[in-house]
């Protein structure tokens, strides 16, 4: 278990108990420690049955988790980038706050329709009846009767 709370911003913090760490054999770079300790760090964290988060922020996290979310809605995040564990630790956790504060985004402003100016109007049209033009000069010179 995670001990300390994950501070995200000043509306959300989450809890230490939410939070599930386990510590597994990392690949990589680490020399003979690489093959005795166990450097990678495993994050979980129940995104549907937080507690911290409000139903906004949860279903954008669960789109954003994509392939790193389980069934059961777990997010599982996997850091192995250091050779120590306590650095790798706070990678998960910095992972873990990133992806929450993007989730919290407020919403893009709705799109404001707007209408063509009169000049950009006239000036399509235009172009429009000059294309016909070259178009219609295609035209075989004798009106085309096919010899």
């Amino acid at each position: 278990m995670a001990s300390d709370a994950l501070y995200i911003d000043d509306r959300i913090t989450i809890s230490g108990w939410e939070l599930t760490e386990q510590f597994v054999l990392a690949g990589g770079p680490g020399g003979q420690n690489v093959n005795k300790v166990s450097t990678a760090v495993q994050l979980f964290f129940n995104i549907p049955n937080s507690p911290s988060l409000n139903d906004r922020v949860k279903t954008n996290a669960v789109k954003l988790a994509g392939r790193r979310l389980s069934k059961d809605g777990v997010l599982m995040i996997e850091a192995s980038r250091f050779r120590s564990q306590d650095r790798n630790r706070e990678d998960a956790r910095e992972r873990l706050k990133e992806l929450i504060l993007e989730a919290a985004k407020p919403p893009p402003p709705p799109r404001k329709k707007t209408k063509p100016t009169k000049g950009s109007v006239e000036r399509r049209l235009k172009e429009k009846s000059g294309r016909s033009e070259v178009k219609k000069m295609r035209g075989r010179p004798g009106g085309g009767s096919g010899e």
